[in-house]
């Protein structure tokens, strides 16, 4: 098992509904909450600058019928830091790994920002592990080209991130930078945020720099690259896939959701109207919503 460092010490939010454990996954050890024991499952994957907990305002909007399964990726949150592991291949099997532990054949999968790019590459991967994909903010694996390079500049706090020194010191001395973002990518920060849960977030991403600027690194190395070679194109999406992004998201905007059709078996864009890039935060109904029309079909399956 590759080393890490052990931050169980730090309080949980708390959330009585979920419960809470560690697993040996892999090479790796993660921190799963999970909402409800019984139903249909769900892997939920979180996204920048969060953990877990990102998903409680969603858990609240479901009813019974739903066992939701939310890790913290790699580093991030409860999880262990290691010292490599941070590119998508390894995330991916992480999470394929988690459903072995699990003892689950097969889960519906929700993503969210990071979360979702994650998502689409266990899609791709194994597509006979997920009934179903809910994409939440994220752009497809095919991007338009024209759409997305007038919107390059909106990733501009990535140049605060990505760098192996610089990231991690503005990370882990500058808590002020996270809550920038936090506040800067919604519609409207006083309905979307608790100053609870922004200091929550500020304090978990300085807690987990190495493994947020080990994440972006790997995605300059590996990601971008293969989207100028455009490897994608060369895959096809055969899960059942709706892709929800806010109408006013300033990170990934409608225009760059649109163009993935033809790679596709079904694939449906719908934008939640006044929202920005925290879907989950901002407009749990409409998440919960969706959960409930792309995964009822498959709760005798599971």
């Amino acid at each position: 098992m590759a080393p890490h460092t052990d931050r169980t010490d730090r309080p949980l939010p708390k959330d009585e509904r979920a419960e809470h454990r560690m697993l040996d996954v892999g090479s790796t050890r993660l921190h799963l909450a999970e909402y409800g024991g019984t139903g249909t499952p769900l892997l939920m994957l979180h996204g920048f600058p969060q953990h877990w907990y990102a998903w409680h305002k969603v858990a609240g909007q479901l009813s019974d019928g739903y066992r939701l399964l939310s890790p913290d990726l790699r580093g991030f949150g409860w999880s262990p830091i290691t010292r490599r592991g941070y590119d998508m291949d390894s995330l991916a099997e992480d999470a394929l790994a988690l459903l072995d532990t699990l003892g689950l054949e097969r889960v519906g999968l929700v993503g969210h920002d990071w979360g979702a790019h994650l998502g689409f590459r266990l899609c791709l991967r194994a597509p006979e592990r997920f009934t179903g994909y809910l994409a939440l903010n994220m752009t497809h694996p095919w991007p338009r080209h024209r759409a997305v390079l007038p919107n390059l500049w909106r990733l501009w706090y990535t140049a605060f991130v990505e760098y192996p020194v610089l990231g991690r010191a503005v990370l882990r001395h500058w808590p002020g930078f996270t809550r920038f973002l936090l506040r800067h990518q919604v519609a409207d920060p006083a309905a979307a945020w608790t100053q609870a849960e922004i200091a929550e977030y500020a304090a978990a991403t300085a807690h987990s720099a190495p493994a947020v600027q080990s994440l972006f690194w790997q995605y300059v190395l590996h990601d971008i690259p293969a989207l100028v070679r455009g490897t994608a194109r060369r895959q096809r999406l055969t899960v059942p896939t709706l892709l929800l992004g806010g109408e006013r998201d300033n990170v990934v905007v409608p225009s760059m959701l649109a163009g993935a059709e033809r790679y596709a078996d079904e694939l449906r864009v719908r934008l939640v109207p006044a929202a920005g890039h925290h879907l989950p935060q901002e407009r749990p109904e409409e998440v919960a919503e969706a959960i409930r029309e792309l995964f009822a079909p498959f709760a005798e399956e599971v």
